[in-house]
């Protein structure tokens, strides 16, 4: 006996036969692509302060004064910054509620590392830093300070 099989119609196959998953499977990498773009671009706006006021700081070692709303601030470094060294951050101002630092070098972006100053006695923010690492051996630092929301730019130089 010759049995022979007979291949089913198109119209006859089950609803589930994988056509209708193909344009799942080009609309869901689509979609996964605009949304990190999207995150990207949120992320780059967020990334930098719209305005930044530039403090001269000749000597972040004895410390440096500027005028944050009327009052002083006082920033100081416990030691000379060398990149993977750490050392203490400590930020002195009347009235503030929070203060963060960031440190990226001139004209390179050094990735995410903020820090946010814990309050201490005598209106003292501080926290133990760190200098991201830097294959270039480029010395020129940027500290960007946060105090309360208004931004500061203050350049030094790392050994």
């Amino acid at each position: 006996m010759d049995v022979k099989q007979k291949k089913p119609e198109l119209s006859a196959l089950p609803a589930g036969d994988g056509r209708a998953a193909r344009p799942v499977r080009v609309l869901a990498p689509l979609l996964l692509v605009l949304a990190l773009m999207a995150i990207a671009v949120a992320g780059y706006r967020l990334k930098r302060p719209a305005a930044v006021e530039p403090v001269a700081c000749a000597d972040p070692v004895a410390g440096c004064n500027f005028s944050h709303h009327g009052t002083i601030v006082k920033v100081r470094f416990s030691a000379q910054p060398t990149p993977l060294e750490p050392f203490s951050l400590s930020v002195r101002t009347a009235g503030a509620s929070r203060i963060s630092a960031e440190f990226q070098m001139v004209g390179m972006d050094m990735g995410f590392n903020r820090y946010d100053l814990r309050p201490g006695p005598d209106a003292t923010f501080a926290s133990e830093v760190t200098l991201p690492v830097c294959v270039s051996g480029l010395r020129d630092w940027v500290l960007f300070l946060d105090v309360d929301g208004a931004h500061y730019a203050l350049p030094f130089s790392s050994r």
